[in-house]
């Protein structure tokens, strides 16, 4: 049987061959070794991108009284966070008017109360949203239907779940929590804002049985939206040592009847050496983030004692106090006795009444309905940014 004889190639065709192979080995290892394919491209919306130069975050947290609201923007994209009561629409939607936020990409109501989502009505009359976000969908209150009404007609109420991720412009979030029970505060959204290698947590109302529930989670941030208004009830110390903030935000009315914000929180702030801003005090509260410095601007009472100690009055985000030390007068010599001075009557300083919150001093410590006022100097109070109360002056 005659074996098939195999096709030889010509000189010329093994010369070409061999070109090819060189022209291939070249794009495969050239450049130096370096292997010239490139990373395949992030998919769009799955995370954000670094920050430009010119890029920046700023965050305000609005003083809405004894309500929460936060109104974020990152390159030209915006988010807002519960929205104060129903009296607060007029104020939101003057706010996003101002800001040319006439669309926003997330509206986040945190949990049901009226005190977070009463006046998300105003923001979404002014402003068109692509979602908007909440713990539930159905409540029984006016202010919750009117708020459901208004979502509806941006695609209705979004509940997110645990893990949900999204970008805001080169900003990351992450919703951290979202907790089923029938304690509405414990139903408030908790979600992580990145931006470069700053972080802010924010997280509504939840108490402890919210908080121990993300326990398991990354929470370390730079600054802390303080729970519940700075209720007892939240900002546990083994929350606040898993967040270990640098800042606290604190969102309340001035001299509101609830005691907020309560002693045992401010203590624990102080103890983790946290500076504290607050809405009663210093008004709205401008944070603004490059990526990897935060700047903290209050509308008013920038050195406001946020947060006094017990003991000496002063406050971390102060200046110092000064103390004045009299000295002790040296006595005269026995050789040549001289006369007494005689000591002219010390002058009496006029003495005020300052509040645990608020920011108007007081003749009368029963004004108000204060409960276990301070007593300073009136040049005290003055120098702590304190004003005078209109009904005792």
């Amino acid at each position: 049987m005659a074996r098939k004889r195999s096709k030889q190639s010509s000189p010329i065709a093994q010369v070409f061959t061999l070109l090819v192979l060189v022209i291939v080995a070249i794009s495969v290892f050239g450049g130096g070794g370096q292997n010239s394919q490139q990373p395949a491209s992030t998919p769009a919306g799955a995370l954000a991108e670094t920050p430009a130069e010119d890029s920046y975050l700023e965050i305000t947290y609005l003083d809405v009284g004894q309500a929460d609201s936060a109104l974020i923007e990152c390159d030209g994209h915006f988010m807002l966070i519960d929205g104060g009561n129903v009296e607060d629409s007029n104020l939101i939607y003057s706010v996003l008017q101002r800001e040319g936020a006439s669309h926003l990409d997330v509206v986040v109501g945190t949990h049901a109360h009226e005190d977070h989502i009463g006046g998300l009505s105003g923001a979404l009359e002014y402003a068109t949203a692509d979602v908007v976000y909440c713990p539930v969908t159905d409540y029984d209150s006016a202010a919750f239907e009117n708020f459901k009404a208004r979502a509806d007609a941006n695609g209705g109420i979004v509940v997110p779940e645990a893990g949900d991720s999204f970008s805001l412009g080169s900003a990351d979030v992450d919703i951290l929590g979202v907790n089923a029970t029938d304690d509405t505060n414990n139903t408030s959204i908790i979600l992580m804002v990145e931006y470069g290698d700053t972080s802010f947590l924010f997280t509504g109302d939840a108490e402890r049985e919210a908080e121990e529930a993300v326990l398991d989670q990354d929470l370390s941030a730079d600054v802390l939206k303080v729970g519940h208004h700075g209720s007892e009830t939240s900002t546990s110390y083994v929350f606040l040592n898993e967040v270990l903030p640098d800042y606290a935000i604190i969102s309340v009315g001035e001299d509101n009847s609830y005691g907020h914000p309560d002693d045992a929180v401010l203590s624990r702030l102080r103890d983790a050496d946290v500076q504290v801003f607050r809405t009663d005090m210093q008004g709205d509260i401008v944070v603004t983030s490059d990526g990897e410095n935060i700047t903290i601007t209050p509308s008013r009472n920038a050195n406001a004692l946020t947060n006094p100690t017990l003991v000496d009055g002063s406050g971390q985000n102060s200046q110092e106090i000064e103390y004045i030390v009299t000295p002790q007068p040296t006595a005269a010599p026995t050789s040549m006795p001289t006369p007494e001075p005689t000591q002219e009557p010390e002058r009496q300083e006029e003495m005020v009444w300052i509040p645990r919150t608020g920011s108007k001093y007081h003749n009368n410590p029963s004004c108000s309905n204060m409960k276990n006022p301070s007593q300073v100097t009136l040049d005290e109070a003055i120098r702590q940014g304190y004003e005078p109360c209109k009904k005792c002056y």
